[in-house]
């Protein structure tokens, strides 16, 4: 539940009232998270990888396996016939007395495969090497019978699974027959399921530890994020100066940097906002209650007493107006538009606000310099920051003391300064003075509420400048504002004008803020 602080300007007492029912700031989920999300892809993307890679391997093995049946199945029919063409039997160098003969001895000089099956037809029998039962089966020799004369190849599936059968018809005389290279495929191909099986248990346990992996490092990802939104619920419109803890130089830090940097911004805000509700509360309840003790109090009967009351409610109204207008001044100085900076040229800048200054009160108005530089800066408010200093020189000042302005410009950073012959400011006030409604020793008479000094460190701190006091020389307060080097184009000399030959300035009685 939220709270509502109300102040009441006639009484300055802030009240606390429940604020409007609210639904709580933080979203409902919906659907899964984004953890779970980085996970699933990971993983989708590396089963999909790892099944491309097993179907490759298996495409390219049974090619593979395919290519070397055929080969072996080529260099069995290549040797049968290079043993045909010479028709020599070694054993005793004489031809060989018959196909079977000649059969005979290739099964005999030669060593097949576990997988392999040799045949020999000729007219009168078969010859069969190694023993095997798929000799015996009718089904199968009916199949391969018509190869025999044809020749070519022949897949068939048999009780001992799927065979390829190969067939090399020859003729020796009068006899015809043929050689048939009968392979096994479904030995080569167990053999490639057991390697693809295998694949699947290591694709399977990676795939596991990679979703893993995903999940716990997707978690460490996201924690900043996690950190993030704990945080921004934890903040409060009362407590803004919680931070986000960064670490790391990555994508996340700089989102981190950047709501940080939000915060800060968003806190100076708010500090702003609530300062200038409390100093207006503070402020206006002296005069708010002045009005209202003298509306009580008055004599309508009285036209003399009406006239004076009238006199001091409208003196009243006049301060209030003045305090408002300054501190809505101050509220403004944190806006991004508070100051316009164009190209300013100094020493016309210095001698129009000195011409200005001349009408605050009854001093020895002096220039002491006026640089010959042009930067950039805003005119107006640099203006108001050096007739706000010459006013309140004037009021620490009595008739006939110094007050002098001058400006100058070395080392890349524009001086402009007010100095005066009054008492100064001590060395421990020298900081609050420029703080809202911070005051030094005040002279008699003097009505302001502490703000001046306070706007003229706003319209420097706009400029990125600083704004100084020190003593002077002769013995007074020397207010100096340093404003940092945006020259407008090329190198900005510096030069001096003698004040005699300057022109002077008609007065513009403009009133200092």
């Amino acid at each position: 539940m939220t709270t509502t602080m109300t102040t009441t300007a006639a009484t300055g007492t802030t009240t606390t009232e429940p604020a409007p029912a609210t639904r709580d700031a933080r979203p409902l989920r919906s659907g899964v998270s984004v953890r779970v999300r980085i996970t699933a892809t990971v993983a989708a993307l590396v089963l999909v990888a790892l099944g491309a890679a097993g179907t490759i391997v298996y495409v390219i093995e049974s090619q593979r396996l395919e290519r070397q049946t055929a080969e072996a199945v080529d260099q069995e029919l290549d040797e049968f016939g290079v043993l045909t063409d010479e028709g020599i039997d070694p054993g005793t160098g004489e031809p060989f007395e018959s196909l079977q003969a000649l059969q005979r001895l290739f099964m005999q000089r030669n060593v097949p495969d576990d997988d392999e099956l040799l045949l020999g037809f000729n007219e009168s029998r078969m010859l069969v090497f190694p023993d095997d039962p798929l000799a015996e089966d009718a089904a199968f020799l009916a199949e391969v019978r018509p190869l025999v004369s044809t020749g070519g190849s022949r897949r068939l599936d048999t009780p001992q699974g799927e065979v390829l059968v190969t067939s090399q018809p020859i003729t020796q005389g009068d006899d015809t027959g043929a050689l048939m290279v009968v392979v096994y495929l479904a030995e080569d191909r167990a053999e490639l399921h057991d390697t693809m099986r295998t694949y699947a248990t290591v694709a399977g346990l990676s795939l596991l530890l990679v979703t893993a992996a995903a999940f716990w490092q997707s978690g460490r990802l996201l924690a900043p994020l996690r950190t993030l939104r704990e945080t921004a619920e934890e903040i409060g419109e009362t407590d803004l100066s919680r931070r986000i803890p960064t670490s790391g130089n990555d994508d996340i830090t700089a989102l981190t940097h950047t709501v940080n940097g939000m915060l800060d911004r968003l806190e100076h805000a708010f500090t702003g906002q609530r300062q200038f509700l409390d100093d207006a509360g503070h402020e206006l309840k002296t005069p708010l209650t002045v009005l209202r003790g003298h509306l009580e109090l008055l004599d309508t009967g009285s036209p003399a007493e009406v006239e004076e009351t009238r006199a001091l409610l409208l003196d009243e109204v006049d301060r209030m107006s003045r305090l408002v207008g300054d501190l809505i001044l101050l509220a403004k100085s944190d806006r991004p538009d508070f100051v316009t900076l164009a190209d300013v040229e100094l020493a016309p800048l210095t001698e129009d606000t000195f011409a200005k200054a001349r009408a605050l009160g009854d001093r020895d108005w002096q220039l002491d310099a006026a640089a010959d530089a042009t930067v950039q800066a805003d005119a107006q408010r640099i203006a108001q920051a050096l007739l706000q200093l010459a006013d309140n020189a004037v009021k620490h000042t009595a008739p006939g003391d110094t007050v002098a302005l001058g400006s100058s410009y070395d080392d890349g950073v524009a001086r402009l300064w007010v100095r005066d012959t009054g008492s100064g400011v001590p060395a421990a006030d020298r900081t609050k003075i420029f703080e809202r409604f911070g005051r030094s020793a005040v002279p008699d008479g003097d009505e302001g509420f502490g703000l001046g000094l306070s706007i003229v460190r706003a319209i420097v701190d706009a400029h990125d400048g600083t704004v100084t006091v020190e003593d002077a020389d002769p013995p007074g307060a020397r207010f100096v504002i340093a404003l940092p080097a945006r020259p407008a184009s090329g190198t900005t000399t510096l030069t001096f004008r003698p004040l005699q030959d300057r022109p002077t300035p008609e007065e513009n009685l403009w009133p200092a803020s």
